[in-house]
């Protein structure tokens, strides 16, 4: 049961002191505890970016546990029987928290996309969300016009790269002039509003916060398809072959199967019923 590792926490420490004690005293034969699978024992150490942005984190204060990730967070260490005080925040850009590699967290959330490459060098929970790819313009853009992928092949299209958004925009909208690359969503925005690209492909989330938030005269275009397989379901990140893996996806699983993912979803993220998806 998950519940049960938080109490026997103290039991632990008390039997490495008495097995610490014991060595010193007698050259005891006995084998040495077990290594904490966690980065320190008692706290579950939870990555995040830098910055981390609205709606996944509320004011780049992921403490709060304001924001969708950050309350999916806490919820996942309540499940884990961490109490809130227990739970540290550490700080890790995008590719160095899915490259190969030891890491400094116990599990990162940063609207990591589950694939198969990125499997080969981190552990992935089982889904916590579920996203399709959107594209956004501006009011005054020609693909503020369009109403179908057919319509957008012929324009200016920019995605962040390394994305799953990016791909997205290559296999399936397939702009006549390829798709021009970004190193940030930042930067990709910028483009938009000066008029460098015609739309923006990002998630369904992120393209009602800039449209909303962000953006002159923001407009949502529609939604682009799900292709086979290739499906956006965000992941918990945790080490390649991390101890916690399968204790982690427990976690998320009983969270989706009581409603909790989607009440949290609801509260953060809002509804997708105001996004056609494209033809």
């Amino acid at each position: 049961m998950i519940r049960a590792r938080r109490s026997t926490i103290p039991l632990a420490v008390a039997t490495v002191g008495i097995l610490l004690l014991s060595g010193c005293a007698g050259g005891s034969d006995e084998a040495p505890a077990e290594e904490s699978p966690y980065i320190t024992e008692g706290k579950l150490t939870v990555a995040t970016g830098e910055p981390a942005y609205y709606p996944w984190v509320i004011d780049d204060a992921p403490e709060s546990g304001e924001g969708f990730e950050a309350a999916v967070a806490y919820a996942v260490a309540e499940e884990l029987g961490f109490d809130t005080d227990d739970v540290v925040w550490v700080r890790s850009s995008f590719e160095a928290s899915i490259a190969p590699g030891p890491k400094d967290f116990d599990i990162n959330l940063q609207q990591f996309s589950i694939t198969d490459e990125r499997k080969q060098a981190v552990d992935f929970s089982s889904p916590y969300y579920e996203t399709t790819q959107t594209v956004i313009t501006t009011g005054d853009s020609a693909a503020a016009d369009a109403s179908s992928i057919a319509d957008l092949q012929g324009l200016i299209v920019g995605a962040q790269t390394g994305t799953t958004s990016f791909t997205a925009a290559e296999d399936i909208i397939a702009p006549t002039n390829g798709v021009s690359a970004f190193n940030t969503n930042e930067d990709a925005k910028a483009a938009l509003e000066s008029g460098q690209i015609d739309a923006l492909v990002v998630d369904l989330p992120t393209a009602f916060y800039m449209t909303g938030a962000e953006l002159d005269d923001g407009v949502i275009v529609g939604q682009l398809p799900r292709t086979a397989g290739e499906g956006d379901s965000f992941g918990i990140v945790l080490p390649k072959d991390s101890e916690l893996t399968a204790d982690v996806s427990d976690a998320v699983d009983a969270l989706r199967e009581d409603g909790t993912l989607e009440d949290l979803a609801a509260e953060w993220l809002g509804g997708d019923d105001t996004a056609p998806v494209l033809d």
